[in-house]
């Protein structure tokens, strides 16, 4: 087994349902995971703006050791690769193709839907995904109350039901909707409670940590507990408080300059 961790980045916090799977999957694995805190949120940010934000932090991750990434961000996904699988010699990983997999299988009709942030949304990522892998109808719509719920913990109650209501009371027939954003899957309940148990959801965070060990090449794990080392760019709040939201994933959080990723991507710009 190689030794390094693997690392996992988002915004901020929501990729943090990705890392707790990805910690379940694959136990023996030591994993830096990086949020971006500090320049968050990714969804409001033009797609060139992410990508630059997307090729600093790899290019930091990298240079902290890691042997492959997983862009825990549906934003980064849509506007980062396949570049970053392209420019960096680790393996990369994003958390569109894994979602666009299980849905397609989970659908009996071909009809799937998916939601995500406005950015995600526009790219067509998520569609064009699904078209190419067969989908026979796609619905696609930006949820933009979901991650300032979820950033306050209020993933269940009247304001979660309500915001559910409001983003998909209108929509077309699906029988599997992907939640493509990585905060979604804490308001899984609302959003199952609103739309019946005829509608598979199709979490991205499992989606991803179910396909990482064959899309990461990774070498079977021996027995051991991994490690897991938290780090921001910015406030750690919210982060903190994620953190027992979802519960299984715990330890110190560290501080990480901005400046150190903007530089590492400097020093990888002039290596060519």
């Amino acid at each position: 087994m190689d030794p390094r961790p693997i690392g996992v980045f988002d915004s901020g916090v929501g990729g943090l349902t990705v890392l707790k799977e990805l910690v379940k999957v694959l136990p023996a694995e030591d994993f830096i995971y990086l949020g971006d805190t500090a320049r968050y949120p990714y969804g409001s940010q033009s797609r060139e703006v992410v990508a630059r934000l997307a090729r600093e932090i790899t290019s930091y991750l990298v240079e902290c050791g890691v042997k492959a990434v997983v862009v825990a961000c549906n934003t980064a996904t849509a506007s980062a690769m396949p570049q970053l699988a392209q420019e960096f010699a680790v393996p990369v990983m994003g958390v569109i193709d894994a979602g666009v997999k299980r849905a397609v299988a989970a659908s009996r009709i071909g009809a799937i839907g998916v939601i995500g942030t406005y950015v995600t949304m526009a790219s067509g990522a998520y569609q064009q995904a699904l078209w190419r892998s067969g989908a026979k109808q796609v619905w696609a719509r930006a949820c933009p109350l979901f991650v300032p719920l979820v950033e306050e913990g209020l993933v269940s109650g009247e304001m979660a039901r309500l915001a559910v209501a409001h983003h998909l009371g209108q929509r077309e027939p699906v029988d599997a909707l992907i939640l493509g954003c990585t905060h979604y899957p804490l308001l899984k309940g609302a959003i199952g409670e609103f739309l019946g148990p005829q509608v598979t959801l199709i979490d991205s965070a499992e989606s991803v940590a179910a396909l990482a060990p064959e899309e990461l090449r990774l070498d079977p794990a021996p027995r051991r507990e991994g490690r897991v080392q938290l780090q921001v760019t910015g406030e750690d709040r919210q982060f903190r408080a994620m953190l027992d939201l979802i519960g299984g994933i715990g330890g110190p959080v560290e501080r990480v300059r901005i400046e150190r990723l903007q530089e590492a991507y400097a020093r990888r710009a002039r290596q060519g």
